[in-house]
């Protein structure tokens, strides 16, 4: 063999490793740093609307997950470690993880999922024009509480006193919704009790507050932390004979009476969307935030027995799904 063949050859192989590398780091990464847990995240909807644009993980894209189980104080330094982890796009879901993705960085670009008020909270400038390097789906939508309450009152007409479950943790999201709470009770005529939880430790002495106050219907505020021991919260509601609405699908699958809100699966599939845009040039300040087009209510006619309530079949006939 001649020495320069020999040469080339040599040459070639010990590229081989450096350019397996450079394979796999041209491979995106992208964080997804969720409040809730694995089981009730809405990862799998995300993954989903990657697939639906050719990205599989482990393939041609490299998804790392980072979960606060519920402890929303964890969310800081879970966003830090994807930060350091210099992935492509940081992927937060709702308000909490996307206030903490913002602190970790103002360099990498941050897709948000289902944020009530991403201009009130800070994260955007506007929803049009977002600048910076955030932007994603909304879940701002005029009166959506209002609904819940019309719902409710569409069920049981008496109902004039009812308990709000919200989490104080969550504080930027679950203050927004109570502000909601404040305007449509006011305009229905209800008057409501704020009752606390901020783990599933406090189910029982929350709704036992609740029962010993004497008011039989409960609204459970959106939050991780609910949505995640959504059967547990809904076991003990049902104990005590409460009448639940709540804005997530999830919990009247559990066994809430009904739910109205954003279709969460939905806006967790269309972030793919501005990944999508993002890892092909596109700068989040140029890419408007999305709100939701797409609203479910939900009746659960297993619970209406339970609790012995006759739904109106109007009702019924305008439900998205019937849980029996």
């Amino acid at each position: 063999m001649r020495r320069r063949e020999f040469v080339a050859i040599v040459g070639a192989a010990a590229s081989w490793p450096f350019a397996a590398l450079a394979q796999q780091t041209a491979v995106p990464l992208i964080g997804f740093l969720d409040p809730g847990d694995r089981q009730r995240s809405g990862a799998r909807f995300f993954r989903k609307g990657l697939q639906d644009l050719g990205y599989i993980d482990g393939q041609n894209i490299r998804i790392e997950y980072r979960w606060a189980d519920g402890d929303f104080a964890r969310l800081p330094s879970l966003a830090a470690d994807l930060a350091r982890a210099k992935v492509n796009v940081l992927v937060a879901n709702v308000t909490q993880a996307a206030l903490a993705a913002k602190d970790a960085t103002s360099t990498i670009p941050i897709v948000m999922i289902g944020v009530a008020d991403p201009v009130g909270v800070g994260l955007v400038a506007s929803l049009s024009h977002p600048g910076g390097n955030i932007t994603g789906t909304s879940s701002l939508a005029a009166d959506i509480v209002g609904k819940q309450l019309e719902t409710l009152l569409e069920i049981r007409p008496s109902v004039s006193h009812i308990a709000v479950l919200w989490n104080p943790k969550n504080a930027a999201f679950n203050k927004l919704q109570m502000k909601e709470v404040e305007i449509a009770s006011r305009e229905k005529g209800i008057d409501f009790k704020p009752v606390e939880a901020t783990s599933p430790n406090d189910f029982r002495s929350a709704l036992e507050t609740v029962s010993q106050a004497g008011l039989e219907a409960l609204l459970v505020l959106v939050d991780p932390v609910f949505v995640s021991n959504a059967n547990l919260l809904m076991e003990n509601c049902l104990r005590r004979g409460l009448l639940v609405m709540s804005g997530n699908r999830t919990l009247a699958v559990a066994g809430a009476l009904a739910s109205y809100g954003p279709n969460y699966e939905d806006l967790a599939r269309r972030s793919a969307f501005y990944v999508d845009k993002i890892l092909k040039g596109t700068k989040p300040a140029d890419l408007p935030v999305e709100q939701p087009v797409k609203f479910d209510f939900v009746l659960n006619l297993r619970t209406a027995n339970a609790l012995n309530i006759k739904l109106p079949a109007a009702l019924q006939a305008r439900a998205d799904e019937v849980v029996e």
